[in-house]
């Protein structure tokens, strides 16, 4: 069989939000842009399956990735969705103490925040947090005023569609089959179906996701040992039946892997909650499970009424689940984002991310920056 062979400037595999974002900074940059998504729908995976929450920077460690895209990103996000139009809500959220024993908790997210350059954090007594929010039952909570809310699939649609103004090219269906790094350091990858098509690139990044491991591993002529092992973590997400009262999200101390059984509200101000998190034992994802079994509720029930013990009984519906990309297991640590270039792995014109989850929508336009660093011969040490 024939294949047709085409020479491109850039190649970006994942149509992600995360990805999305690349192929906008590079086409923004003047270079020539093809991306390739498996999916016959742009953002599918991860970055629809969020809780679309627009993050503050509150939580992660000190000089990390993380911390530095997600504040970077944040600042970058809003400024976005007001020049575009995409919906959004600067809702602000409370993150809330069930008890005493969880105040340390709250000054600890404090110091992490500030450490970060988050210095809009508000620590609320009982009563103050009561007269925001009075169907809560805490002991106190900090409030972020810079946390917001945002439309995912109308964020993703504007990235693509100044992207394509500025030349990209955007393929669905386009699932990469193989690729090779040649003698003159360009990558060759071949994606398509019946009638395959054989691109070779300058620079190629690989943003897959929940599939960013397979998509390395099919390059040959990468070092095997940089790729990272997958792990992945899923996240189960009810609705609530009746209208909501709350009018900020609620946070309860983060803890176990991830942020806890948090509410958030969607542009509509419907209420949902989730989610939680299920370590998985498997690394293929292609067979990964997005039901969400109703008698996953009474864990549910249990985690919200710490803050909030009004939830009627019954008034929870499944909803969605998320996976997410990690790179440890149930550690309870915060691994960061990996955005690997030559240095990590030899092959010039080849950056991979590894790990991109949550703040992943947040810090999308800040990664990308970052990557487009990498790509140059930079590194992606915080700045």
């Amino acid at each position: 069989m024939s294949i047709d062979s085409h020479e491109v400037d850039c190649v970006v595999i994942g149509g992600g939000v995360v990805g999305l974002a690349i192929a906008r900074r590079l086409a923004l940059d003047g270079r020539d842009v093809i991306l390739l998504e498996k999916n016959h729908a742009l953002g599918e995976e991860t970055s629809s399956r969020n809780s679309e929450v627009i993050h503050a920077g509150i939580y992660y460690e000190a000089g990390s990735l993380k911390g530095t895209l997600c504040v970077e990103g944040k600042h970058a996000l809003y400024a976005f969705c007001e020049r575009r139009g995409v919906p959004h809500r600067r809702l602000g959220k409370l993150i809330v103490a069930a008890d005493d024993d969880d105040m340390p908790a709250l000054e600890r997210v404090s110091q992490k925040a500030a450490a970060n350059g988050v210095t809009d954090l508000r620590p609320l007594s009982r009563a103050q947090t009561l007269a925001m929010e009075p169907e809560l039952d805490v002991a106190g909570a900090l409030l972020s005023p810079s946390t917001g809310i945002v439309d995912s699939h109308a964020y993703m649609l504007a990235l693509a569609g100044e992207a394509e103004a500025h030349g990209a090219v955007i393929v669905t269906g386009a699932e990469l089959r193989g690729g090779e790094i040649l003698q003159d350091g360009r990558i060759a990858v071949e994606t398509g179906g019946d009638e395959p098509v054989r691109l070779i690139a300058r620079l190629v990044v690989n943003s897959a996701g929940l599939w960013a491991q397979r998509v390395s591993a099919r390059i040959a002529g990468l070092d095997a040992a940089s790729i990272p092992r997958a792990v992945y973590a899923k996240g189960h997400y009810f609705s609530l039946r009746q209208s909501a009262s709350f009018e900020r999200l609620i946070y309860p101390t983060p803890g176990g892997g991830g942020l806890g059984v948090h509410l958030t509200l969607d542009m509509a101000g419907r209420a949902r909650f989730g989610p939680d998190v299920e370590w998985l034992a498997q690394d293929e994802p292609a067979s990964l499970d997005y039901s969400v079994p109703q008698a996953r509720a009474d864990a549910f029930y249990a985690a919200i009424r710490r803050y909030w013990p009004g939830l009627p009984d019954d008034a929870l519906v499944a909803d969605y689940a998320g996976i997410r990309p990690k790179l440890s297991s149930e550690t309870g640590q915060n691994v960061d984002f990996r955005i690997d270039g030559p240095e990590r792995h030899g092959a010039e014109g080849f950056v991979a991310l590894y790990g991109v989850e949550s703040p992943g929508l947040t810090a999308s336009l800040a990664l990308a920056d970052r990557v487009r660093d990498v790509a140059l011969g930079g590194t992606a040490a915080p700045r």
